[in-house]
């Protein structure tokens, strides 16, 4: 239990570092006057100091939890998001030496920041690992997926700055509209944190039984009020909210629920958003990527993708062939998380034949890096938790 407060206490200081930093990447965008003290300014520096000292806190986090779990801390949606921040910070720290851009940074940790948020609302106690997950492809699989998607989100960083810095928010068009929707699609990860928090400070807790896709009777606890009940539920706590509906096995009620209740909640917070500032959520952020180098950018955009690609490919694919033939006697089942995988695989193919055999720079290469994580939060958030399959364990 003292190795576990101990993690958890690591976590938290990496968080509030990775905030202090950011601000701090704001002092020496916001400060800048010309671009030699944009690339070396004295709050780059501090901001990048305390950016490792958060890193290393989190990478103290990783290993602390390993030694007291006896296993590889990424087998569940808390240790395995915790982990994917750790990593899009480890892959920014080293593009950051390779470039010196604080924009990246500004844009960067709060990513990673939204992203720890995203996993304290997950269980966080310590549970040795089910039969299924007990092999050593736990650790080279999923560690190798994770630092590919890290890598790639670090385009996706790159391509927002360079849009923000290149599209016209002035006037109404295609680019601003889908660049304010990822804004919007920000907010509702926010809307998902505070929904969260909210229900957890009222202890809201809701049981049911229900009947899995191995006919076979479970039990589960409701954190929001249910909307959508679990295949052939039954309440076992009648005075709380009855389900709206009740959903087929291959879909979990309860994640559902929780998705629905975190947009409800982060639309309402767009919407008030937009009220009091009147404009686009994308112009608060603006002046903050107007002195980035849009060449720099694209170049770090498409650099990630170079090395990301292949490491994604290695983990995501290979080695998760690998272990499924290990596990259930053939390499592909077309489970919904392999599949997923090989959308993300498709897409990023994609990207590199564009790039390369077409010309596809700028805006054009950008908006596909922000694509690409998208579907790679997709399949984080929506494949993992709403849609059952033989990786829901996860």
């Amino acid at each position: 239990m003292e190795l576990a407060s101990l993690s958890a206490n690591l976590l938290l200081v990496s968080f509030v570092a990775y905030l202090v930093a950011t601000m701090f990447f704001g002092g020496a965008v916001k400060g800048s006057k010309s671009e030699a003290t944009y690339n070396n300014s004295r709050w780059g520096n501090i901001a990048i100091v305390i950016t490792i000292i958060g890193f290393v806190s989190h990478l103290g986090y990783f290993v602390i939890r390993w030694i007291a779990s006896g296993h590889v801390p990424v087998s569940n949606m808390f240790e395995f998001t915790t982990a994917f921040g750790m990593m899009i910070v480890g892959a920014f720290i080293l593009l950051f030496f390779l470039y010196r851009t604080p924009s990246l940074g500004l844009f960067a940790l709060p990513l990673a920041v939204i992203i720890i948020g995203y996993a304290s609302m997950f269980p966080r106690e310590l549970s040795p690992l089910i039969p299924a997950l007990q092999s050593y492809w736990l650790t080279v699989h999923v560690i190798t997926a994770a630092i590919g998607e890290a890598i790639l989100a670090i385009s996706a960083v790159a391509g927002v700055v360079f849009l923000l810095k290149n599209v016209d928010l002035t006037k109404k068009s295609k680019q601003r509209f889908w660049l304010e929707s990822v804004m919007f699609t920000l907010v509702l990860v926010v809307g998902f944190i505070l929904s969260s928090s909210t229900f957890a400070i009222m202890g809201y807790e809701a049981e049911f039984t229900y009947i899995t896709q191995n006919e076979t009777q479970a039990q589960i606890v409701y954190n929001y009020p249910p909307l959508f009940g679990m295949n052939e539920y039954e309440s076992l706590t009648p005075a709380k909210m009855t389900p709206l509906a009740e959903m087929p096995a291959i879909i979990n009620g309860k994640t559902l629920t929780t998705l629905v209740w975190s947009v409800a909640t982060g639309i309402v917070l767009y919407l008030l958003l937009r009220l009091i500032l009147r404009r686009p959520v994308a112009t608060l952020f603006q002046p903050f990527a107007k002195k980035a180098n849009s060449q720099v950018m694209d170049e770090i955009g498409y650099r990630s993708v170079l090395i990301g690609f292949p490491v994604f490919t290695l983990g995501a694919l290979i080695f998760a062939m690998i272990w499924a033939h290990e596990a259930w006697s053939r390499f592909w089942g077309w489970d919904p998380k392999e599949v997923w995988a090989l959308i993300t695989w498709l897409f990023y193919a994609a990207y590199l034949h564009l790039r390369l055999s077409r010309g596809w720079e700028g805006k054009k290469s950008a908006w596909l890096a922000v694509i690409g994580f998208v579907i790679i939060m997709f399949n984080l958030i929506a494949v993992n938790l709403i849609i059952a399959g033989l990786h829901s364990y996860a």
